[in-house]
């Protein structure tokens, strides 16, 4: 398999790309999909999501004070 870069992979082996995507090689080629789930249900309107690239990880705050994290009721991914 060759990966988004070019860079020749071993069939059976599995990476992390530097955008948090798990891929894979296999005989149907390489494979990729996020690492991370996507808060989609929060109040939009006092918070914010916030990608975490080292961790491949959202965060949810308040807008006014990034300290406050904020409930969510639903992620996808």
């Amino acid at each position: 398999c060759i990966d988004p870069k070019g860079k020749i992979r071993q069939f059976g082996s599995q990476w992390r790309t530097e955008n948090c995507l798990d891929c894979s090689c296999g005989e149907d080629g390489t494979r990729c999909c996020s690492s991370y789930a996507t808060p989609v249900d929060f109040d939009g309107e006092k918070c914010e999501r916030i990608f975490h690239k080292q961790t491949c990880s959202y965060q949810v705050v308040e807008k006014a004070d990034h300290t406050k994290e904020c409930p969510v009721s639903a992620w996808v991914g």
